[in-house]
C-alpha cells in the first residue's frame, strides 16, 4: 500500500547491490511512495551487483562514485541535481565493508592497512558525502540524511570485528554533522541501527546464520527485515519526522532493550 509520502521528493541512494540489500528495498519503496532518485555505488560494486536492473525498474539514472573520493562525490552531487532538476530532499548511505573480515583476520590481529580502508569506506565516507552536499548547498530545507548502522557500535559482538569501530565512528559523524546541518540548513541526519539482516554484506560475517537466529529469539517482535528497514527509512525521509535529528534509532524488534528472552532461557534448560 502506498501513501505517497515522498511525492515530489528527490534523492540519492548509495549502496544498492542486489535484491537482498536494504538500499535496494528502500529504493523500491521510495519509488512506490512517489520519490525519484539517482542510484550510486562504487564501480567495483556495480560490476558485482545488478544495479542496472533496479535503475530500469524505478526509472532511475546511475552515477558511479567511489564514496571515499571527494572528487567523485562532488561530481555525483552536481550530476544528481542536474538529473533530478533541483536540490535534494533525501540521501541514504548504505555502505559498509571490512577488509579484515573479508580476509578472515581476527580483531586481535588486524592488518592496519585493511583497517584504514574499511574505516574510510564504512564511516569516513559518510562525512565526505555530507561535506560534499553541505558545501554545494545541495539539500533542500527539511531534507533528511540516513545512514545504516548496527548495535555493535554500543555492545561487543566478537565476530563483528573492526566493523564495530567503524559503526561507532559513523554514528558520531551523524551527531556531529547533524548539528551543523540542522542549525544552518534545516536538514536532519540520523542513523538506523538495524537488526542483523540477511544481505550479501551481512552474510560475510563469521557465524552470521547462528547470530541472526539468536537475535530473532531475543527480540520480542523478531528481527526487522530489509523491507521493514526500507519502510522505516521512508518515514524518516518523509515530512512526518521533520524534528527528528542527530539520533541513533534502534530498529531491531526490541533486541536493544531486552536483557534475556524466555526462548534463550529455555535453550539452557534441561
Amino acid at each position: 500500500m502506498s501513501f505517497n509520502l515522498l511525492k515530489g521528493k528527490k534523492g540519492i541512494i548509495f549502496g544498492a547491490l542486489d535484491a537482498n540489500s536494504i538500499a535496494w528495498k528502500t529504493a523500491e519503496t521510495i519509488h512506490a511512495e512517489g520519490g525519484t532518485f539517482v542510484l550510486t555505488n562504487a564501480p567495483i560494486a556495480m560490476r558485482m551487483g545488478q544495479i542496472d536492473e533496479l535503475a530500469k525498474k524505478t526509472g532511475s539514472k546511475i552515477v558511479p562514485a567511489d564514496a571515499t573520493s571527494v572528487e567523485d562525490l562532488d561530481n555525483l552531487v552536481t550530476q544528481a541535481m542536474e538529473i533530478l532538476g533541483g536540490k535534494i530532499d533525501f540521501v541514504l548511505h548504505a555502505i559498509g565493508m571490512s577488509v579484515n573480515v573479508r580476509k578472515g583476520r581476527d580483531y586481535t590481529d588486524e592488518k592496519y592497512d585493511f583497517t584504514t580502508k574499511g574505516w574510510d569506506v564504512s564511516a569516513l565516507s559518510f562525512h565526505k558525502v555530507m561535506q560534499s552536499l553541505y558545501k554545494a548547498d545541495a539539500m533542500n530545507e527539511w531534507g533528511s540524511i540516513v545512514a545504516l548502522t548496527y548495535m555493535a557500535a554500543q555492545r561487543t559482538f566478537p565476530d563483528y570485528n573492526d566493523m564495530a569501530d567503524n559503526k561507532a565512528y559513523l554514528e558520531s559523524v551523524a551527531r556531529s554533522f547533524g548539528y551543523f546541518f540542522g542549525k544552518e540548513k534545516k536538514v536532519r541526519v540520523n542513523t538506523i541501527s538495524q537488526s542483523p539482516t540477511a544481505t550479501t554484506a551481512g552474510q560475510g560475517v563469521k557465524g552470521f546464520n547462528s547470530f541472526i537466529s539468536y537475535a530473532d529469539k531475543m527480540s520480542p517482535l523478531g528481527n526487522a527485515t530489509a523491507q521493514d528497514c526500507a519502510d522505516y527509512t521512508v518515514t524518516l525521509f518523509s515530512d512526518l519526522t521533520k524534528k527528528v535529528t542527530m539520533q541513533n534509532l534502534f530498529h531491531d524488534g526490541g533486541f536493544s532493550n531486552t536483557g534475556v528472552s524466555q526462548e534463550i532461557i529455555d535453550s539452557f534448560s534441561d
